[in-house]
């Protein structure tokens, strides 16, 4: 019993040490043992009128993130594989960029469903 709550607690530690950076979009991304690079801010403007400040952190391995905000919160999204472009995925969302744009998909929705977001192009400096 002693030994499956400290389990849990590290865990809980574990998912602390996740979620505490996506509460802020600049903050620094710190994970135990992924090291990354500074992160980098991206303002989009989509289709719609929409806009997003999508935050991006590679890391020294590879692999990368990008918290972006959905419904109202902020996602932490992870890189996968994609035949072009980058593709991050969180839960059911897809967040696909190709060069300076981007389009936000719920992967529950259907093939034929409407994207979440579309048409996000990023906003020049």
């Amino acid at each position: 019993m002693k030994k499956m709550r400290s389990v849990a607690a590290n865990l809980l530690r574990g998912v602390a040490l996740l979620c505490a950076p996506v509460a802020m979009a600049a903050a620094p991304l710190t994970v135990t043992k992924v090291q990354v690079e500074a992160p980098m801010l991206r303002a989009y403007q989509c289709e719609g009128g929409k806009s997003l400040q999508v935050t991006y952190w590679n890391s020294r391995d590879g692999q990368s993130f990008a918290l972006v905000p959905v419904d109202g919160k902020a996602m932490l999204f992870v890189n996968t594989m994609a035949a072009s472009g980058v593709k991050y995925m969180a839960d059911r969302y897809t967040w696909w960029t190709k060069g300076d744009h981007g389009d936000l998909y719920d992967m529950t929705a259907g093939p034929d469903a409407k994207l979440v977001v579309a048409g996000c192009s990023a906003v020049a400096k």
